[in-house]
Formats: C-alpha cells, sequence, structure tokens
C-alpha cells in the first residue's frame, strides 16, 4: 500500500495559513480579472494585489477559478502552474 498522504511540513503550513495578508472570496473575486490581466502581461500582480497570492493558496474555489479565467484567457491548456506560497 503506497502512502499518498502530504508531507508534514505541507499539512502545519496549511494549518497555520498565510504568513501574510490574504483577501477574502469576495474581494479575491472582485479582482481576479485584474490578477490574471497582470499575469499576462508580465507585470508583478503580487505587488498590485497584495493577499491575493495567500488567498489563491489557500482556497480551492478561487485557485480553480483563477486556473480556470487564465486558462480561457490565454485560450490553450498550457497555464501556468498554481501560484505557490
Amino acid at each position: 500500500m503506497t502512502d499518498i498522504s502530504p508531507p508534514p511540513h505541507t499539512l502545519i503550513a496549511a494549518l497555520l495559513g498565510p504568513s501574510g495578508p490574504e483577501l477574502t472570496c469576495d474581494e479575491c473575486f472582485e479582482q481576479l480579472d485584474r490578477y490574471v490581466d497582470l499575469v499576462l502581461a508580465g507585470a508583478d500582480p503580487d505587488r498590485a494585489i497584495p493577499g491575493m497570492r495567500n488567498h489563491l493558496v489557500g482556497c480551492p474555489a478561487c485557485h480553480d477559478d483563477h486556473d480556470s479565467l487564465l486558462t480561457y484567457v490565454r485560450g490553450d491548456d498550457d497555464a501556468p502552474p498554481p501560484p505557490s506560497a
């Protein structure tokens, strides 16, 4: 039987939450279009929208919305990997 448990440091990070600011789901939804536009423009979206990356890392629903929007706007299935903390 194979152990598919995440490493302990991953579990601890998930329990502790982000080390910096984090947006709410509502704030994330309001800023998602802008964030994706900044990513595609090669700008620094994390500087422009502090707390967005932390939220995307910790919220699977918003993360999926981000990935779907990014894939749609790019017009392909080669979206970059999800943001990491």
